[in-house]
């Protein structure tokens, strides 16, 4: 590397809301971790502790790549909007309307782009959209994609949500459930959703968990038998 130009070690740049404090312990949590494993001489993770908007300013809502200032990122993430591969691989792809955010460039014919061979990661995600009446070979497809994407390393994952202890009063899958969109996101929506006097407790969640996956699959059966005598 140091042959193409390349100093070291290398200052990689990571802002925070200063004023989140699980946010700040997480980032620098994540340079001890970095830092220790690859060695300071190596790599070194500059955390900017900034306002809200500064953070947000150069990061989501930057009008232009070039004002997109950060090589790591606590702000900039995705959550699935439906259940389906694309709804995460189709943001990567070179030709949408993402590609300031999470590749780094405006427009859509980027030489840089196509030398690290995003045209071929697109023309694999295209293919699996074009898949549309083997959801087997659809899935396959789009795992091929993420295969492709995955070995690249042009973006690595840093933050994975909802794997965390949690501490709460409402009452276990009383309120709107759904795997992606909207309801799907916390305290998205109150409609149904009931409180109890103490905490949940792990014998609360397990009960109610297990009475409620009961539930839906009666509600599933009922759902496809109905369905069956639409559908001819």
């Amino acid at each position: 590397m140091k042959a193409d130009g390349v100093e070291f070690p290398i200052h990689l740049d990571i802002p925070v809301d200063q004023t989140a404090t699980s946010k700040v312990q997480r980032v620098q949590s994540l340079k001890q971790s970095i830092e220790k494993t690859l060695g300071t001489d190596n790599v070194v993770i500059d955390v900017h502790q900034l306002s809200k908007d500064e953070v947000t300013n150069i990061t989501l809502f930057a009008p232009s790549a070039a004002e997109e200032d950060w090589d790591i990122s606590d702000n900039v993430g995705w959550s699935p909007d439906y259940q389906d591969p694309s709804t995460y691989l189709d943001v990567i792809k070179p030709g949408g309307e993402n590609t300031k955010t999470f590749l780094g460039f405006d427009g859509t014919d980027n030489a840089a782009a196509k030398q690290v061979g995003l045209d071929e990661y697109t023309k694999l995600v295209d293919e699996a959209g074009a898949e549309k009446q083997d959801l087997n070979k659809r899935y396959e497809k789009y795992a091929a994609a993420q295969a492709w994407l995955t070995d690249s390393a042009l973006l690595i994952p840093v933050t994975s949500r909802t794997g965390r202890p949690t501490l709460t009063k409402v009452v276990p899958f009383s309120a709107p459930f759904a795997w992606s969109g909207a309801k799907a996101r916390e305290a998205a929506s109150y409609k149904y959703m009931k409180l109890q006097d103490e905490p949940v407790t792990t014998k609360d969640y397990n009960s109610a968990q297990e009475k409620w996956n009961k539930e839906r699959a009666e509600s599933n059966k009922k759902a496809q038998e109905e369905l069956a005598d639409h559908v001819k």
